[in-house]
């Protein structure tokens, strides 16, 4: 697997293309030019149409067989799909068509663009008869949608870890781990572009249609790509991707340009032949690379957050400054070894940047702007809230407040406890959190359920009312569902996904405390690292008395119900995408889930259902691509009601 040649500018880019002009002795050449993913290149091998094979880059010549972990990607068949030739029916494909400068979007088919899948197949073609090489590597890029980084990121800071830097590395290291059923919680991607060894021959006579064949044979490819002629209108379709890229659903941090005519890749070889793989990259492509969104700014201060479990988190209070759109007023700094090593200081001027165009970060410190007199940053070694010494476990990079009644882990537990994504209940936020401890009147998780009417009422000048009104909320809320009891818990490594999956199996809490090692690695999604967690969680003295004092206080978790005409999308997968009209998305969520449905962030061939409302996006485009039934929320509603 050969390396992109990088370009960063127009002219380079132009160098490229007069360099193909010469070697191949014409001006008139069509290219793709295609969103480069920020992914992790593998390589799959398809013999007689069934994946055998999944392997990584590594060093261009041996990487790692990631088969296992592979398998696990839910939007990529096992096995291609039988079809009579290329196909892009049903709008299973967006191109554009960039012709002398100009752009106009189309909805591609075979006689639309030059050398498509209309073309017959180069002379000696042979296939299994159903439409594929009897073996073929095709060749893509795995990485995390934007959504699924932040669901992520959401869970870690639940569970009071670190968020993630960015979606690539996150990615990456995801296909490394051992354990398959972990891999498979975190819902990786994959697009697929790129063709290695084929035989007996080569599927399609260009790059366009090989992308098409892909469509045909059930694979997931970029669902954005332009077909050019000329440099000029190469140019162009760069300029209109840089455009829209921050509005794909993946990091994008450049745009791959082909000579769209196999013959002609042929024709100009690669640079480096006769040395090893890990030295060779083709003169037919290159990768233009997108300046990444910097902005400069000052360091106002250096704070510390706390986390639930007592994680004490660095954060650069910034001046605040525009950046890819957004005012960006504070940046994560990681971690006291971060700080150390870029040497970050209190009014330092710094560059920062979105990591993976989400989370802002301190790129590097302009030390030739550094004010005199500075001092060197030193991070605490107690805790900012309660003033407990600071610990770290050997082997880790984060220092923790260890104190469990901290006020601001207090706090947090509550926060999390109550919020939309566990308890949801309603009149139970921040603010009111905050009050509640101030006024000594909780400190503990039960300590909500013990709440009366008559402690409120002092609280606010509308007491009556709001106190009424809170303690109804919470009283609803003594019969919760098990999941979001369990998701409230704050068990290290079970997210609001773990606790239905764990709520289905189990059905209480008490099943759940004495469940054996084999139980859970039984349920989906579950390894060995969360089973050893949940053991522990269970297994803490302090835990036992928590679920003890939840049981005296009334906390009666419901579970979630099983069979009967309720249970009318029992087994099925739905994705919700847009904004629907009078639903919000956790709503929709929970009527999905009460129907005993499951509702995922991406769109597959295993996909039942997908509910589209206002400024749906490539969830929907890729569900007509799939020819998954596409539901309004007046259609949910009606199927709900069958």
């Amino acid at each position: 697997m050969m390396t992109l040649d990088n370009t960063y500018d127009e002219a380079e880019l132009r160098e490229f293309h007069a360099r193909l002009v010469k070697l191949l002795g014409t001006d008139d050449l069509a290219y793709t030019v295609e969103p480069k993913i920020d992914g992790l290149a593998v390589s799959l091998t398809f013999e007689n149409g069934r994946l055998v094979r999944a392997v990584t880059r590594g060093d261009g010549e041996e990487g790692d067989d990631v088969t296992a972990n592979v398998r696990t990607i839910r939007g990529l068949p096992h096995t291609l799909r039988a079809d009579g030739g290329p196909s892009l029916q049903g709008g299973s494909l967006k191109a554009e068509t960039v012709r002398e400068g100009t752009t106009a979007e189309s909805g591609v088919s075979p006689g639309e663009l030059p050398l498509f899948a209309s073309e017959p197949p180069p002379s000696g073609h042979r296939s299994t008869g159903a439409g594929f090489p009897a073996l073929i590597e095709i060749r893509g890029e795995i990485f995390l949608g934007l959504e699924e980084f932040q669901r992520i990121n959401r869970e870690q800071e639940e569970a009071g870890l670190e968020p993630y830097a960015n979606p690539r590395n996150l990615a990456a290291g995801t296909l490394k781990l051992l354990d398959s059923a972990e891999v498979a919680k975190r819902r990786l991607e994959i697009v697929l572009y790129g063709l290695g060894a084929c035989e007996p021959a080569e599927p399609a006579p260009s790059q366009s249609a090989y992308l098409a064949r892909l469509v045909a044979w059930g694979l997931p490819v970029v669902e954005k790509f332009w077909v050019v002629r000329g440099i000029d209108a190469v140019w162009s379709a760069v300029l209109e991707l840089d455009q829209v890229r921050r509005g794909l659903p993946y990091g994008t941090d450049g745009a791959v340009v082909k000579l769209d005519r196999l013959d002609q890749q042929r024709l100009a070889g690669a640079r480096g032949e006769g040395q090893s793989a890990r030295k060779l990259s083709p003169r037919w492509a290159c990768a233009y690379k997108f300046a990444p969104d910097r902005a400069e700014t000052c360091v106002r201060s250096i704070s510390i957050q706390v986390g639930r479990t007592g994680a004490l988190t660095p954060v650069a209070e910034l001046e605040p400054v525009l950046l890819a759109g957004t005012t960006v007023k504070r940046a994560t700094l990681h971690n006291s070894d971060e700080i150390a090593r870029k040497d970050v200081r209190p009014g330092d001027y710094v560059l920062i940047e979105k990591a993976g165009e989400i989370i802002p970060a301190v790129v590097q410190v302009l030390l030739a702007k550094r004010p005199g007199g500075l001092a060197p940053y030193v991070f605490p070694t107690v805790c900012p809230v309660c003033g407990t010494p600071a610990t770290r476990a050997e082997g880790e990079v984060v220092w923790r407040c260890p104190n469990p009644d901290c006020p601001e882990k207090v706090r947090r537990r509550l926060e999390h406890f109550a919020s939309k994504a566990c308890l949801d209940i309603d009149g139970l936020g921040e603010e009111v959190v905050a009050l509640l401890i101030e006024r000594g009147l909780v400190k503990t998780i039960p300590d909500i359920f013990r709440l009366r009417r008559e402690d409120l009422l002092p609280l606010k000048k509308s007491g009556e009312v709001w106190a009424g009104n809170l303690i109804a909320a919470i009283e609803a809320r003594r019969r919760a569902d098990l999941w979001r009891v369990l998701n409230g818990l704050g068990i290290p490594q079970v997210g609001a996904a773990s606790s239905k999956d764990l709520a289905g199996r189990f059905r209480s809490l008490d099943a759940l405390a004495v469940a054996s090692e084999a139980d859970l690695l039984n349920v989906g999604g579950i390894g060995e690292r969360t089973c050893g967690l949940i053991q522990a969680w269970f297994a803490a003295p302090a835990n036992r008395a928590l679920l003890e004092e939840l049981r005296q206080v009334g906390v009666a978790p419901t579970p979630p119900a099983t069979g009967g005409a309720a249970a009318v999308l029992a087994g099925k997968t739905v994705v919700l995408t847009g904004t629907l009209p009078t639903l919000s998305r956790e709503e929709a969520t929970a009527l999905v889930e009460a129907a005993g449905g499951k509702v995922s962030g991406s769109v597959s061939k295993k996909t039942h259902y997908v509910v589209a409302g206002e400024e749906a996006g490539s969830k929907l485009e890729k569900a007509r691509a799939l020819n998954v039934p596409v539901l309004d929320e007046a259609g949910l509603r009606r199927l709900l009601q069958a």
